[in-house]
């Protein structure tokens, strides 16, 4: 983008906070524009049929959401929820649909963006059909350390609760609880309350990679 057109973007963006267990939008909304995560976190999850959310991904610092509802002008097939406290930018609509009449290379760099998203959603596809409930569990936590860090306990900074660890995964909470309980004893993680740190990461690579 240009100068006058960041200046356009920055002037019509709106900062909002989002507490903790806050909807920033819900599956089947209308949205007037997208927002960019300034920080913390908020996961994308989707309603099955059957009442229980599928977490397809997490947005943080410096990510988008929201963006193919408002350039496909469809309502959002996934929901948005803070799963710490946030802080977002909201850009209207126009100052993001305008440019891509104008500008070749915003378009390219959003067409760019979507794409690695698909991407991300075949990754999932994939992982949810060919791996096992052990090896996904593995990989997420694995995920988790890679993109949000550990404290100096050495505890996994971005706490989840054990049923969004379930819907990351795809399993039931209570397979979910025996799984990390299984990981515990073999000496792959510790916990401390809601809190989990990984003790060994290479074991935990190995059975994500089917070793």
């Amino acid at each position: 983008m240009s100068k006058e057109e960041l200046k356009k973007v920055s002037d019509s963006k709106v900062t909002k906070k989002v507490k903790k267990g806050q909807p920033l939008f819900e599956e089947g909304e209308k949205l007037d524009g997208v927002f960019c995560v300034r920080n913390g976190v908020s996961k994308l999850s989707k309603l099955s049929a059957n009442g229980k959310d599928q977490i397809v991904k997490f947005a943080s610092k410096g990510e988008v959401i929201g963006q193919r509802s408002v350039i496909a002008e469809e309502s959002v097939n996934l929901s948005a929820r803070a799963v710490s406290d946030m802080e977002v930018c909201f850009i209207p609509k126009e100052s993001i649909v305008n440019p891509l009449h104008t500008n070749p290379d915003f378009t390219l760099e959003v067409l760019r963006h979507m794409a690695h998203d698909l991407k991300e959603a075949d990754d999932v596809i994939v992982n949810m059909s060919q791996k096992t409930v052990k090896q996904r569990m593995a990989e997420a936590f694995l995920y988790l350390k890679n993109n949000f860090g550990e404290d100096q306990d050495g505890f996994l900074i971005l706490t989840l609760s054990r049923e969004d660890i379930a819907n990351v995964i795809g399993t039931a909470t209570e397979s979910c609880i025996r799984i990390i309980s299984e990981f515990k004893k073999k000496g792959y993680l510790k916990t401390s309350g809601k809190k989990i740190g990984i003790t060994d990461e290479r074991k935990l690579q190995d059975l994500a990679e089917g070793f």
